[in-house]
């Protein structure tokens, strides 16, 4: 079998240097190239093509983020961010990496580790993430315009009235998440009065500034749940699970459990739906995007067969076909779609005369 060629960008040559050390003690994984700021990265992508990138994000010359960006519009490649940055701002430009195609994010070592964990889960993550096949993402992706979108001949922005009996939307994705998130939520009309309830799988410490961040992609309130609010004072609003807490709605409020975790996940798309199936039932809709496994697929089944309107992504716009695959095979979409139709089918469903088909 061939082995997973690395190609590994990283400015420090000590860290560097312990990457490449590391890789070359799996029998399975060869270091294809060392490039110290992002303009080597794009040189020696071209050139090489390996199988994954690991990637820095503080790089001189070319940042992290620009390098992705380029790397996924010209010569996509499985990307796996390896960082320190963990401030708001530099975590901000992690999402942004994430979003412009970049498939994972792990944290670097901090040199306190002895037992090897971060050694194994290294490794394990640079091989998983070499497998996935990756999509082309538009250059300068986040740069484009907030203004109304038109798409399938539609103005997205055209006003929409929340159907009677409608009370929620409920979203969940894992890898390549952020970008088909903000994709989803800048595509729903933004009269869509209803609450949009959202999880997210990134690994830790990387998931404490995402909301924030996504608050800054689209025109809608984004905000962690606090445990106990009322849903209902969140229409328009969307509320999602902070980290390493399951989400789940009971009596028309938000509750956070620390209840264990579902597909090694918390939280979990899965605990999500399945409340939202118990508590909404038909006045629910439900879309699950591109993700590795199968957390999300019997809860949009369980919204489904309570009467709820729900959504798979389709395989050409994933960057992972696990999850809604896992959906699709369960029967548990009523559509699949691709990413650019999903939140106008949502906006749809909520305006008068779309009832949903029993």
């Amino acid at each position: 079998m061939p082995k997973v060629r690395v190609l590994v960008v990283e400015d420090s040559l000590t860290v560097r240097k312990s990457l490449c050390d590391l890789l070359a003690t799996d029998p399975e994984v060869e270091v294809a190239g060392e490039a110290e700021d992002g303009k080597r990265a794009i040189e020696l992508c071209e050139g090489l093509r390996p199988d994954v990138v690991t990637m820095d994000i503080m790089l001189p010359v070319m940042s992290g983020l620009a390098a992705t960006e380029y790397i996924m519009a010209h010569c996509p490649t499985p990307i796996l961010v390896v960082s320190s940055s963990l401030n708001r701002g530099e975590l901000f430009k992690t999402y942004d990496t994430l979003a412009a195609g970049a498939v994972d994010v792990l944290e670097k070592p901090s040199g306190d580790e002895t037992d090897g964990s971060w050694e194994s889960r290294f490794l394990t993550t640079v091989k998983l993430v070499s497998r996935i096949r990756v999509i082309t993402h538009p250059r300068a992706r986040l740069g484009v315009s907030r203004q109304p979108r038109r798409v399938s001949g539609r103005a997205v922005s055209e006003p929409a009235v929340t159907r009677p009996g409608l009370k929620v939307i409920a979203v969940g994705a894992s890898t390549g998440g952020p970008a088909a998130i903000v994709e989803v939520l800048r595509t729903l009309s933004s009269d869509c009065a209803l609450p949009v309830l959202l999880v997210l799988h990134i690994n830790e410490p990387f998931g404490s500034a995402f909301a924030d961040w996504l608050d800054v992609q689209t025109s809608r309130r984004v905000a962690y749940a606090r445990d106990g609010q009322l849903l209902a004072s969140a229409a328009g609003q969307v509320v999602m699970a902070p980290p390493g807490r399951h989400l789940v709605v009971r009596d028309g409020r938000a509750q956070l459990t620390l209840d264990p975790e579902r597909h090694s996940c918390r939280p979990s798309v899965d605990v999500l739906f399945e409340s939202v199936a118990r508590e909404y039932g038909p006045a629910a809709a439900a879309c699950l995007l591109t993700g590795m496994g199968c957390d999300g697929a019997a809860g949009l089944l369980e919204i489904r067969k309570a009467g709820g309107f729900t959504i798979a992504q389709d395989e050409a716009t994933s960057v992972v076909y696990g999850m809604p695959r896992e959906a699709m095979l369960l029967g548990a979409a009523e559509r699949v779609l691709p990413l650019d139709e999903i939140g106008p089918a949502l906006a749809l469903r909520v305006q008068p005369g779309n009832e949903v088909r029993k």
